[in-house]
């Protein structure tokens, strides 16, 4: 059994993981008693090693509402279109019903009663909050001109190269609706005008633009509302990936990120 163990931890260590590294995730100052078997050692070294970004997690309350909290996580990370220092993390205001709640009870306020609004467009996994903000609207007297008066809440397809469609079954939602876009982050706003596109092409008029969190005030002439702005992340920063000094500096990136999660490098 010990020589298995033996070879058990050269298998879990990367040949990467320097001897250095090793030793302090066993030193006393950790808490790891001296004497723990190799198999406890391994699973404290592997969660110290998993949970390495989530221990660095910032929590920064919203102004509106105490169950709004953006979660973000300093670092070097990469998009598909630029490089961050921070990660912005929405994974609990868009799957925690509490926080996709409060998240659209807030969005909601931006736009007056006045607005006409027939259709929700959700980007990034939005949906629940898409819903809850529908609920909102509806709530507190938005016009519409559906049909039987309430409001679709879809999601384009991503399709092929990038594209963004909706089917044939869906385009009735788009065409001819007054449609406000919700997405969780707009870095550079590339995704806001592909999406904005999407909505044009099929003969949707769009009222408005919604995001957990924008580095961007509009785009092409659409005001971007948002609960969080880089006013709240004071040194948050964008780069192209060809211009970025944390790249020049040879610090390497932390994780691939996208509006859905990040993967660690």
């Amino acid at each position: 059994m010990p020589n298995r163990m033996v070879m058990k931890t050269e298998k879990v260590f990367p040949d990467n993981i320097c001897q250095r590294e090793k030793r302090r995730c066993f030193a006393p100052d950790t808490g790891i008693v001296e004497d723990l078997d190799e198999n406890k050692k391994l699973i404290i070294y592997i969660k110290e090693v998993l949970h390495h970004m989530e221990e660095k997690v910032m929590r920064i309350p919203s102004q509106d509402s105490k169950n709004v909290v953006l979660r973000v996580i300093p670092g070097h990370f990469a998009t598909s279109h630029s490089h961050i220092n921070y990660f912005v993390d929405m994974t609990y205001l868009k799957a925690r019903k509490s926080e996709a709640e409060a998240a659209a009870g807030v969005l909601a306020k931006f736009y007056s009663s006045n607005t006409y609004i027939d259709t929700i467009v959700c980007m990034d996994g939005c949906e629940i909050i898409g819903a809850y903000l529908a609920d909102e609207l509806t709530r507190h007297g938005f016009m519409s001109i559906n049909a039987h008066h309430t409001i679709y809440v879809v999601s384009p397809e991503l399709h092929g190269e990038g594209q963004l469609i909706f089917r044939d079954n869906m385009q009735g939602m788009i065409r001819g609706k007054h449609v406000l876009l919700v997405l969780a982050t707009a870095t550079t706003g590339i995704t806001v005008r592909r999406a904005m596109e999407c909505i044009h092409y099929y003969g949707g008029s769009i009222e408005g633009a919604a995001a957990l969190f924008s580095a961007v005030k509009e785009v092409d002439g659409v005001r971007i509302r948002s609960l969080f702005r880089v006013q709240d992340l004071p040194d948050y920063q964008t780069y192209s990936p060809h211009d970025c000094p944390m790249c020049r500096a040879g610090r390497k990136i932390d994780a691939l990120v996208n509006n859905f999660g990040y993967s660690k490098l």
